[in-house]
């Protein structure tokens, strides 16, 4: 029985490598700059693209959105929200689009992407959500269950890169 436990573990840790190597394959093959998220909820950003380099910065909450400037190897050198560029090991980010709701007042998450529609929620400045079905300056943005259009001018995460 033992013998058998740990061939389960051997092969789910072989199918997690394999997950994130997949993950790494298809953001290494995008073009900077591209939009990512922070997969973790303890991610450090270093100076340089190694762990030899100082830490910058060490991001405690998950989904974050970063724009990727460059990449190194398994290194991603992004940007945050306040400008702040640094270097963040690939298996920290995901291709997942989130974005944050930037201002100093509430924002409108509405029914549909329309100026007019109903507004169905309303979200804090520094809210994170995923982000889809960005168009005509609006995006469909999800947080906790609740979603609605939101403008883009309200988030960031979603400007061409």
């Amino acid at each position: 029985m033992v013998k058998q436990q740990s061939s389960m573990h051997v092969k789910g840790a072989i199918l997690l490598a394999l997950l994130g190597a997949a993950s790494t394959a298809s953001q290494a093959q995008q073009k900077t700059p591209y939009w990512a998220s922070i997969e973790e909820s303890e991610a450090r950003m270093r100076t340089g693209p190694s762990t030899e380099f100082p830490v910058k910065w060490v991001y405690k909450r998950q989904n974050l959105p970063v724009k990727v400037l460059a990449v190194h190897s398994v290194w991603r050198k992004v940007k945050d929200i306040d400008g702040d560029e640094g270097w963040l090991h690939v298996r920290l980010l995901s291709p997942k689009r989130t974005a944050i709701v930037t201002g100093t007042e509430i924002g409108a998450l509405r029914d549909a992407p329309d100026p007019a529609a109903h507004v169905s929620w309303r979200v804090e400045p520094g809210v994170v959500g995923i982000i889809d079905e960005c168009d005509n300056g609006y995006c469909r943005f999800e947080n906790d269950g609740r979603y609605g259009y939101i403008e883009t001018e309200r988030i960031w995460g979603d400007e061409a890169p």
